[in-house]
């Protein structure tokens, strides 16, 4: 069982340009759409996360179930769903605004404990931000790292929703020595500062970067590098497309059993090329359809 922890929220994603153009609304959320990814490909699936009653709530976990993911751990309450409004530029690149006071998901509360047969728990974006749900989420991953399970980090920076930048960043710091995988983009990279080396010396086992559509890069605790270019797509936008980063390689990682620090260790080039691939290929597809619509197994192929 992989459990993914952080926020659900409803996209309004425009359909046209102008501040003013129609918006539809999406399923969404970092963890939520690396959640569906992961059951879309086959891995035995959790969310962690509390979720509002209204409409907009139900529909988030009627999609999830839909992926065969487990929700029995989502909390629920009255409160309205975060929304987040998308903005895409010519290049398909989203940008976002964030409507999350008095939200449901951000008052989560850390469960006391994780689901039964759990090997791996993914955590991000939003929810590792707004309090008081941020210090929640962080008591589990801090939990779940003490008891030897396997945690991967996806920042997933959304600059607009963090009032001090600098406390984020030792934040940031403060997480690593809990985190097996780091993945995050080039750009959030830059944004929190330091190098995959120094934050490999704070704790992760390897760091993985994506560069869009120039492809992707592990870094290793014992100093290897190893890169894979981006797959060919007509890309519509790069909304969910790192989400579906997270969920290939947390996939890609039961397959080769690998949940461990001696586990991506011993994946070595070859299993790391075949990894990265994978991730790459599973990005492609969600690029080059519209919203956050992450591939299934059989559109990806075999690892």
């Amino acid at each position: 069982m992989i459990v993914v922890a952080g926020e659900a929220l409803i996209d309004l994603v425009p359909q046209g340009t102008g501040a003013l153009a129609g918006l539809q609304p999406a399923l969404g959320g970092g963890p939520y759409n690396t959640a569906v990814a992961l059951g879309r490909l086959g891995s035995p699936t959790a969310f962690c996360s509390r979720t509002s009653r209204d409409a907009f709530g139900e529909a988030l976990l009627d999609g999830l179930r839909k992926a065969d993911v487990d929700v029995s751990a989502v909390q629920r309450g009255t409160e309205p769903t975060t929304l987040a409004v998308a903005t895409i530029d010519t290049h398909g690149s989203a940008a976002y605004s964030f409507y999350v006071e008095g939200t449901a998901d951000r008052l989560f509360a850390a469960p006391p404990a994780l689901p039964t047969g759990t090997r791996a728990v993914s955590f991000g974006t939003c929810s590792l931000v707004l309090e008081p749900g941020a210090t929640a989420y962080e008591s589990l991953m801090r939990a779940a790292a003490a008891q030897g399970v396997f945690t991967a980090l996806d920042p997933n920076i959304r600059a607009g929703l963090i009032p001090d930048a600098d406390a984020y960043r030792a934040r940031f710091r403060g997480w690593l020595p809990s985190v097996s995988l780091l993945k995050l983009s080039e750009e959030d990279a830059q944004w929190l500062g330091g190098t995959p080396r120094e934050w490999l010396a704070a704790g992760p086992a390897a760091v993985v970067i994506t560069r869009g559509g120039a492809g992707l890069t592990a870094f290793t605790k014992e100093g290897a590098e190893y890169s894979v270019p981006g797959a060919k797509v007509d890309v519509v936008d790069t909304i969910g497309a790192g989400d579906t980063v997270n969920a290939a390689l947390l996939h890609g990682l039961t397959v080769m059993d690998a949940f461990s620090s001696e586990g991506l260790s011993a994946l070595g080039r070859e299993g790391w090329t075949r990894l990265l691939n994978f991730a790459a290929r599973a990005a492609a597809i969600t690029c080059s359809r519209a919203g956050a619509e992450p591939p299934y197994a059989r559109e990806v192929g075999e690892i």
